[in-house]
């Protein structure tokens, strides 16, 4: 008996807009982090196109052009539209064309719309961010809000994801985006298989601060890896900060500025978001009922766990296995950053 052959997957359509002066390396990140996600079989999950205004060539911040393969007809049938940063045009004067602000609007009708650091002044001028949340690169943020003060920029963070609408800071925060946009199209094991593929970090939480004062270890061991790894290693248990700072053999204060240092984040809002991605691959990858999920993760209670997990991405326990067991059969649990 011939075995059943297998039906290929829909591919998800993406439109990459590359404006005058676009960013370069923007420009290839989704091909990169979007185009190189495969399912099970090896097989891509999107098809990744970049499209300018007349289908002509455009300059880009690195000196040279580009001439991709098709105009501004593409966003009609893309699933997801990303814009990378720009230099100049929006970014210079707050203004978009006519023909590129009725492509955006009409395009957000059907598809997802996400932009990488100043192309959220793209989405901003063509009407799309008007009372929404929304972020970019703290350099730009003032620039920004001077134009746009209708939209709820917050220039602190790496992303930004409201549903239908996401925005990011600069180049590296664009591919932490990206892989947000995987995580939550495919699940964790397919982010994670891309991100290893461009020995990229896995997993950063896009409330992360944009401003990591020392994003590097101490050479002297003085610094907070070791309890992180530590802390890591025990989310079940009760982790005070108390605890964590008598771990690294440091005062509560020190501990607490080192920390904010080192991560962006404070002890107590890394330890849930850590806390939050085991739940999430205790759920993804296992059985586990949701009671003892809500225990091995540290949060004690199935209230708790609903609560933390519901305000990081927006859906309950239950509802999160749902979706994601049949994207992602055997995720891997993220590293500590």
């Amino acid at each position: 008996m011939s075995e059943e052959a297998v039906p290929e997957p829909v591919l998800h359509e993406v439109a990459v807009l590359a404006m005058d002066t676009t960013v370069a390396f923007e420009l290839g990140l989704p091909h990169a982090f979007l185009g190189g996600a495969l399912d099970a079989g090896g097989r891509p999950l999107y098809r990744v196109r970049v499209a300018t205004v007349d289908g002509g060539p455009v300059r880009t911040s690195a000196g040279y052009a580009v001439l991709p393969d098709h105009d501004l007809r593409l966003l009609e049938t893309a699933d997801t539209v990303v814009v990378p940063g720009v230099y100049g045009g929006p970014q210079a004067d707050g203004v978009l064309s006519p023909a590129l602000t009725e492509a955006l609007t009409r395009a957000a009708t059907h598809a997802r719309i996400v932009s990488i650091c100043t192309g959220a002044f793209v989405l901003a001028a063509a009407g799309l961010l008007d009372g929404r949340p929304a972020t970019t690169h703290w350099m730009h943020a003032a620039a920004f809000s001077g134009f746009f003060p209708q939209v709820h920029l917050d220039p602190d963070v790496l992303f930004v994801d409201d549903g239908d609408v996401l925005t990011s800071a600069g180049n590296a925060a664009g591919i932490d985006l990206l892989l947000h946009v995987v995580r939550r199209d495919h699940g964790s094991e397919v982010a994670n298989s891309v991100a290893r593929r461009r020995v990229a970090s896995p997993w950063r939480d896009g409330g992360q601060s944009q401003f990591i004062e020392r994003p590097l270890p101490d050479p002297d061991g003085t610094g907070t890896a070791d309890t992180r790894a530590w802390a890591t290693a025990r989310l079940g248990e009760p982790l005070t900060l108390a605890g964590l700072a008598g771990h690294a053999r440091m005062s509560v204060r020190t501990f607490t500025r080192r920390f904010r240092q080192e991560t962006g984040l404070s002890p107590q809002r890394w330890l849930t978001q850590q806390r939050v991605a085991l739940a999430r691959h205790l759920l993804e990858s296992t059985d586990t009922p949701v009671e003892r999920v809500a225990a091995e993760a540290g949060f004690g209670t199935t209230a708790s766990l609903r609560q933390h997990l519901h305000a990081a991405i927006g859906v309950a326990p239950l509802t999160y296995r749902r979706t994601f067991r049949g994207a992602a059969p055997t995720p891997t649990a993220p590293t500590p950053v």
